[in-house]
């Protein structure tokens, strides 16, 4: 691994990276999944631009854009922005004009991110995170919640590790990678007083953080479940439309381990479902 003085001297955000994770060591071992996610992000932005599907095409982006500022890269995370925007608006030809333009800047941070790792790249194994995406039609059985439980619902790997790192050791984790995977944890475990809260992303594929709210405002959960948002969402409407639910708080992304820890304590304390 080269010294941290080679980010900084590729123009890395060093000094703001650290805001978030604490030390260098804390992210040096998370940025494996950065690169992880990256290599998986790049041929799926291109399939989903093939295929003109800009509603996915802009949650994955989305994705990519948080990642990048978490670790520093904000150059990137500025144009990855900006097809985020243009991808919601449906600008196709935005999209496809510019698409060389954000690959070659994402595959030169992946170069960074490996050249900077060496040959230990850092990922982290995720011993304690249940990926309930690796069961592709879970029952009921398979998604009941048997000990005191955070579930995660969150694309980004990124924010799971960072959620379960935090609270590993007070509560068991469950991560959820989109929000039909959400809506079925939720529907197997109506009732169930083990979950003791739900930290939301408003932007999943499948289905939205905005799906889960309706599911579980259609079935009462909210006295069940208490829910905060943690979120790249940055819109006034999205925001606004959020908070239309009783939920109970709402972080903004990129954030810090510490503020991480006071919502989950909040959201916790809000419930009187005992």
């Amino acid at each position: 691994m080269k010294s941290v003085e080679f980010l900084t001297e590729k123009g890395v955000d060093i000094a703001k990276a650290l805001e978030i994770f604490g030390d260098i060591e804390t992210y040096n071992q998370t940025l494996g999944d950065f690169k992880s996610a990256l290599e998986e992000k790049i041929p799926k932005l291109e399939e989903l631009k093939n295929a003109h599907d800009m509603a996915n095409y802009a949650i994955v982006v989305h994705s990519m854009k948080s990642d990048a500022k978490y670790f520093g890269f904000f150059n990137f995370a500025e144009v990855a922005y900006q097809h985020e925007m243009a991808s919601k608006e449906g600008n196709v030809t935005f999209v496809e004009e510019d698409f060389n333009n954000l690959i070659t800047k994402a595959k030169k941070v992946l170069g960074i991110v490996i050249e900077y790792l060496g040959s230990d790249d850092g990922a982290s194994e995720e011993p304690k995170v249940e990926h309930l995406d690796a069961k592709p039609e879970p029952s009921n059985e398979d998604l009941k919640i048997t000990q005191p439980t955070i579930i995660v619902a969150d694309d980004s790997n990124i924010v799971r590790n960072f959620v379960n790192s935090s609270f590993k050791d007070v509560y068991n984790v469950l991560s959820t990678e989109d929000g039909q995977y959400t809506i079925d944890v939720l529907n197997a475990n109506i009732g169930n007083k083990n979950i003791k809260c739900l930290l939301l992303d408003l932007n999943m594929p499948r289905k939205s953080g905005f799906d889960v709210l309706e599911f579980m405002n259609a079935h009462s959960l909210f006295d069940m479940v208490p829910v905060s948002i943690i979120t790249g969402e940055a819109s006034k409407e999205g925001i606004d439309k959020a908070f239309k639910y009783p939920v109970v708080d709402m972080l903004q992304k990129p954030f810090t381990g510490e503020d991480v820890k006071n919502l989950v304590n909040k959201t916790i304390e809000s419930s009187d479902w005992i």
